[in-house]
């Protein structure tokens, strides 16, 4: 199994799995689709299905272009908001695509009908892979848009947080920088935030993705799978640890500055995946 880690939009990552045996393909939130095509192409796979965690638009907007040129394609999904949405799948479904095993976890609070996809191979020594779109990032969690603390902190502790350790984690966006900032702020004597900052810079200037990290790697530099660290308490003023979650998650909010506004044409290019900051 190998996992493309494509750039796309401003700060978004769509992916593809490419089963190297069979060289069948599986899209994790393919949101520009033309280049998605150029590198099936490129790749000389077919493509076959979609895996899309959310229905916001930055995830899920290829879909129904991709099926105009693919008809038998399947678009997979927990939430009936999302376009092109051919099966809706449930928490627990496993998929099957020749020798790669897709689990679909069902992590509402970004939005309700989030899913996360589990994905290993048979008869493979390699590690597994976890796409989780806008739960878990490198460093951090998404917003709570649609859903409460109580939600998200049952969404990293027991459904993502139970997975093997060795789990590869790929993100929906590139927030890992700002994520261990903030971290850093949370937790200004953690040196495995130290390290990891120092190293996300490096990949930035070099214009490399930081994904995937690994589970067993979050639980040492992120905040929000670290609630009942001593400091991560401290920051907060709470013990509880879904108080502790729901005041990180309000200080993070407040942290995070907003972003300028792009002028109309930047906006255009970076739609259409033709520019990149």
């Amino acid at each position: 199994m190998k996992v493309k880690v494509i750039s796309i939009l401003e700060d978004n990552y769509m992916y593809l799995v490419i089963d190297e045996h069979s060289r069948q393909a599986v899209a994790v939130d393919p949101a520009v689709p033309h280049r998605l095509l150029e590198i099936v192409k490129r790749e000389d796979v077919r493509l076959v299905a979609v895996l899309t965690t959310h229905h916001h638009w930055d995830h899920a907007r290829g879909n129904e272009a991709l099926l105009k040129d693919l008809p038998d394609l399947r678009v997979y999904g927990g939430d009936d908001r999302i376009e092109g949405l051919t099966d809706k799948v449930s928490d627990g479904q496993e998929l099957k695509f020749n020798s790669i095993n897709v689990r679909c976890l069902f992590t509402p609070c970004h939005t309700s009908g989030h899913m996360c996809y589990f994905v290993w191979e048979d008869d493979c020594a390699d590690a597994p892979a976890v796409f989780t779109g806008d739960t878990l990032f490198i460093g951090g969690c998404g917003k709570f848009l649609e859903g409460t603390a109580d939600q998200m902190y049952h969404n990293l502790t027991q459904v993502l947080g139970s997975l093997p350790q060795e789990t590869k984690v790929f993100c929906g966006h590139e927030y890992t920088i700002k994520n261990l900032k903030f971290a850093l702020l949370v937790e200004p004597e953690n040196e495995k935030v130290k390290e990891m900052l120092s190293w996300a810079k490096a990949r930035d200037d070099d214009d490399k993705p930081t994904v995937p990290s690994t589970l067993v790697e979050e639980f040492d530099y992120n905040p929000f799978l670290r609630l009942s660290e001593e400091a991560v308490q401290k920051f907060t003023g709470k013990t509880d640890p879904v108080e502790v979650l729901k005041v990180l998650r309000k200080e993070k909010d407040k942290f995070k500055k907003p972003k300028e506004r792009l002028p109309a044409h930047a906006m255009l290019a970076l739609e259409w995946g033709l520019l990149r900051p």
